[in-house]
């Protein structure tokens, strides 16, 4: 068995997750409601307030799909009762943030500025403090739009290996690399 699979889904108070015919899973909660949809091969049960995933067979495509429904069903668990949140440090000099509405104004030494529209689930903040690097907060129930949104702003300026500049997850290790030597 899947050691992720297997795994039971502990459903909080406040949670209703319901499964339909379609095997289409909806996820309400305090914070919002979610639906994916599961592969039909794949079956949900819930009882005793516990979400159980089950694969037919040891097929190596029913493997992969065991452990990854289960995740994903938990991530949206997880997302309605307590929400997913990144943050982003802009390390350069005069790299800066700033959030007008829905659209988040980047200057990362480009000679422009760099303007990302942000879907309307998922809500950012941008805090500038003296003497430090900017960093951009992003909230939001649904993790796999959350990661999408932060990796697209992460490959706006991938962190170089020499000077460390560019913008990185708070608490990410950059691999430095040693520059050139003088000769003698």
């Amino acid at each position: 068995m899947s050691r992720i699979g297997k795994l039971p889904i502990a459903v909080p108070n406040g949670v209703d997750i319901s499964v339909d015919k379609d095997n289409a899973v909806t996820v309400k909660g305090p914070k919002g409601s979610l639906t994916t949809q599961v592969d039909r091969d794949i079956a949900v049960a819930i009882e005793d307030g516990t979400l159980t995933v089950t694969r037919p067979t040891e097929q190596k495509r029913h493997k992969a799909m065991h452990g990854l429904y289960r995740s994903l069903i938990n991530n949206m668990v997880v997302g309605v009762s307590n929400g997913f949140t990144k943050q982003l440090e802009l390390v350069g000099v005069g790299y800066k943030a700033t959030l007008a509405g829905t659209t988040l104004e980047l200057a990362l030494g480009y000679s422009h500025n760099v303007y990302i529209a942000l879907p309307k689930e998922v809500t950012a903040t941008a805090v500038t403090e003296k003497g430090k690097n900017p960093i951009v907060t992003l909230t939001s129930i649904d993790n796999q739009l959350l990661g999408q949104v932060a990796a697209k702003i992460r490959s706006l300026r991938k962190v170089e290996p020499y000077k460390g500049k560019g913008v990185r997850f708070v608490g990410e290790i950059i691999r430095r690399k040693a520059g050139k030597t003088a000769s003698k």
